[in-house]
C-alpha cells in the first residue's frame, strides 16, 4: 500500500521550545492515521507542516507526492483541513458558508450548486441550511466544518482534535462519516486525545514532546506493551494500593471502580504471584488476575512512565 504521507527528521523550534523533535511518519494511503498525544505533544505543529502552513526548522514532509513546502499551493488543492476550533464564519448561514467555500475552491455554476446540495444532504444540515452558523450546536457545527473540508473531494483529510467539543453521540456519528470517506477512497490522519477514537484508526502514533513514542495500530501496540497488566479485586483497596505502590515491579496503578488496574515490568514471569505474595497478610481474598493491556495502558507507558525513568536516569547521572 502506498503512503499519502511521508515524513523524515521533521523539527519545528518556536525559539528555545523544541516542538517537534525528528519526527519519522509513514501514513498509509485509504486509512485513518490517529496522533495521540497529551497537549504540547507536537499534535497541532506537525499538522500545520503537513499542511505546508508551518515551515520546518529541519526536515521534510512530503504529501501526495508533492513536497508540502515548495509545492504548498499543489498540495492545499488536493486535502481538507478541519481544525479544533470552529474557523467558518458565524454570520452566514449554512448554506452561504458551504458557497463561498466552493468559490475558495474554485467550484462555480451548476457544479458549485450541485457540490452544496450534495453535502447538506450527506451532512444531514438540510434542516439548518438557512441559519446562521454561530446559532448551530457544537454537532451541527462540527458536521458543517467536516462539510465545508469535503466540498473539493480532497484525497487527503487533515482533522486536528475535529470532536473536542461534542457529545459522544455526535463523536461517533462524525467517526462514521469518516469511515464512509475512507471506504470512498480518502485518507484521514486526525488528533486526538480520546482514548475510544485512538482505538478507531487503522494505525497510530503516539507523541510526547515532539517524538513519536510507539507507533502501529492499536491492537499490536497494546500486545507489544513493555509492560504486563494485572487487576486485583478486594475489600480494601486502599490497602492494597498502598501495599503495592512500594514494591518497586509495579509501574503504575489505577483505580477502575472495584479494580486496581496495575502495570508491571515486563521481566517477571509470574507477575500475578508476584502481586498475590505482595498482599499476602492483608487482602487474603483479593481476585488477582493477568489481563490484557488497553491503550490507555500503552499510553502511559509510553508516555508518563518514560518521562519518570528519563528522569530517574537524569538524577542518576
Amino acid at each position: 500500500m502506498s503512503n499519502a504521507i511521508v515524513a523524515r527528521g521533521l523539527t519545528r523550534h518556536f525559539g528555545p521550545v523544541v516542538a517537534v523533535d525528528g519526527i519519522d511518519l509513514d501514513v498509509p494511503a485509504q486509512q485513518i492515521y490517529g496522533f495521540l498525544g497529551p497537549n504540547g505533544s507536537g499534535k497541532s505543529t506537525t499538522i500545520r507542516m503537513m499542511c505546508g502552513l508551518l515551515k520546518p526548522s529541519a526536515g521534510s514532509v512530503t504529501v501526495l507526492g508533492h513536497d508540502a513546502l515548495t509545492d504548498a499551493e499543489t498540495v492545499r488543492l488536493k486535502l481538507g483541513y478541519m481544525t479544533q476550533k470552529f474557523s467558518l464564519w458565524d454570520d452566514l448561514t449554512v448554506r452561504e458558508n458551504l458557497e463561498f467555500m466552493c468559490s475558495v475552491y474554485g467550484l462555480t455554476g451548476a457544479a458549485k450548486r450541485e457540490r452544496v446540495a450534495a453535502r447538506v444532504r450527506e451532512y444531514d444540515l438540510g434542516e439548518f441550511a438557512g441559519r446562521l452558523a454561530g446559532t448551530l450546536s457544537g454537532g451541527q457545527r462540527q458536521r458543517l466544518a467536516l462539510a465545508a473540508a469535503t466540498l473539493h473531494e480532497p484525497q487527503l483529510l487533515l482533522l486536528d482534535e475535529p470532536t473536542s467539543a461534542v457529545d459522544p453521540q455526535s463523536r461517533r456519528d462524525f467517526w462514521e462519516k469518516l469511515f464512509d470517506l475512507v471506504a470512498r477512497g480518502s485518507t484521514i490522519l486526525v488528533s486526538t486525545h480520546y482514548m475510544d477514537e485512538a482505538e478507531r484508526c487503522h494505525r497510530l502514533a503516539i507523541l510526547d514532546r515532539g517524538r513519536v513514542m510507539v507507533e502501529g495500530a492499536p491492537k499490536q501496540l497494546a500486545r507489544d506493551i513493555d509492560a504486563s497488566v494485572v487487576e486485583v479485586e478486594c475489600a480494601d483497596l486502599p490497602a492494597a494500593r498502598k501495599v503495592l505502590t512500594t514494591e518497586p515491579a509495579v509501574l503504575s496503578i489505577a483505580q477502575l471502580g472495584s479494580r486496581l488496574h496495575v502495570l508491571m515490568k515486563r521481566s517477571l514471569d509470574e507477575p500475578e504471584r508476584h502481586v498475590r505474595r505482595a498482599l499476602a497478610g492483608r487482602c487474603e481474598t483479593a481476585v488477582i488476575e493477568r489481563v490484557g493491556a488497553t491503550l490507555e495502558d500503552v499510553f502511559v507507558a509510553a508516555t508518563v512512565l518514560r518521562d519518570a525513568s528519563a528522569e530517574g536516569r537524569e538524577r542518576a547521572a
